[in-house]
Formats: C-alpha cells, structure tokens, sequence
C-alpha cells in the first residue's frame, strides 16, 4: 500500500498506516510527521522523507526503513523489530530501548542509547554508520551500541557512558580521543568481537557495504568499571 503524506497532518497519517490491510506500507512526501509506527508489531513500513519525533516508539516487531534522515527519539522504548535509516537520525535515539535493532547509516546526536537495558534474550542493539554526539550510553544497563567512525571529527562527544552500569560500547578507533567517566572501562580490542560480529555484518548488508574494513579494524569495548561504580547513583551508607 502507498501513502501519500503530502500536507497530511500526523494523526491523519498514523491512522492511514494503522488501517491498512496490507502488512507493507510505503509513505512519499513524509515531512516532519511524528509517531510513525509507534506501538507496532505488524507491518514492514518504508518511509520516503524525513519522519518527525518518536518513529518506532515502543516499536514491538516488524519493521521500519527510512530512505532519508530521522529526527529525535527514534525507537523510543521499542521492545522488537527493526529500524533502518539511510542518513542520520537526531538526538536520544534508541532511548530506554528493551529490545530489537535500530541500523543508522550516518551520523546520530546527542544521548544515543541512554538507559537501554535488557532482559533475559531480549538485547537491544544500535549500530551507529557515522559518529555520536555527546552522552553516548548515559545511565545504559544493557545491550549492545556499535559505533562505526565513518566520517572526520571525534568518533563520540563527551561524557560517553556516564553512569553506565551495563552492556557494552564499541568504538571502531585506533584511539580515544575523548575522556571516559572514571566508571567506564575501555579495552582495545582487533575486531569488533563474535557477539558483535553478526551486527556489523547486518549494517554492512543493509547499506551496501564491504564489511572487511569493519571487522578488521581496532575497537575499543567500553563497560561498566566495577571498581569504580557511578556511585552518585546510589545512597550513602
């Protein structure tokens, strides 16, 4: 089924894709609409255009793929499915993300992955094509971010992994270039690891790329420092 956004207002929009029999739905013209596939467990939805905030909020499976940018929050508290974007998406996405895979071809903002956690097999994932903004993994507790570097500048901001206490980050560099909080631990590894593996060959096949340079490059794995836990977290005894 086709849709056609065009001077659609959102609501109109979501209702559309909602009420189509059809388990594929492809959207033109999309300029700003919000809450794209929020709540959804069904569809395989594409989206030409750039979708406004919250696209894929508590996404629970099928999919979605944008031919274009993605503003802030995208897969907010998603629980399954998948989100692919083929240019950059804003700030805090894959907030408070339970489960599922979010794939982003470029660049994301600020406070990508924040509170991500995860449950017995469910193990949230972001792979992030370009480079992040400040506050990667802030207060993460579970899954999995990979950040791949293509592009010039620093690979993250600062205070990546602030008040991590769980899962891991992986940063495709020869070197750190920004400080860690002193409650992240960084470890230099040759390749992205065999859990992470499957994840970069995944973005690799969904944007038409070698994956030889991404496997075979240097990472460094960022996890939580128990020695040194975030400590402002907790009450004093």
């Amino acid at each position: 089924m086709h849709i056609d956004a065009t001077n659609l207002q959102y609501s109109a929009l979501n209702d559309a894709v909602r009420q189509s029999g059809e388990r594929a739905v492809e959207i033109d013209g999309c300029i700003g609409q919000r809450y794209l596939g929020a709540g959804m467990a069904d569809k395989d939805i594409r989206v030409h255009g750039t979708p406004g905030n919250a696209l894929g909020a508590y996404l629970s499976g099928g999919s979605i793929t944008v031919e274009g940018n993605a503003q802030e929050a995208t897969g907010d508290t998603m629980n399954g499915g998948t989100i692919e974007v083929h240019g950059r998406a804003g700030d805090a996405t894959g907030y408070a993300m339970r489960g599922g895979k979010i794939f982003i071809e470029g660049d994301v903002g600020y406070r990508c992955g924040i509170h991500m956690k995860a449950y017995r097999d469910h193990r949230p994932a972001i792979v992030i094509g370009g480079r992040a903004g400040s506050f990667l993994g802030e207060y993460q507790a579970g899954g999995t971010i990979i950040v791949l570097g293509e592009g010039e500048g620093p690979i993250v901001g600062n205070f990546c992994g602030t008040g991590m206490h769980g899962g891991e980050i992986l940063l495709r560099c020869d070197k750190l270039e920004a400080a860690l909080p002193a409650q992240v631990k960084a470890e230099r590894i040759e390749g992205p690891g065999a859990e992470a593996e499957a994840l970069v060959r995944e973005w690799c096949t969904r944007f038409g790329r070698d994956a030889a340079p991404y496997l075979h490059a240097a990472y460094y794995r960022l996890t939580p420092n128990t020695e040194n836990p975030y400590r402002q977290m907790y009450t004093a005894n």
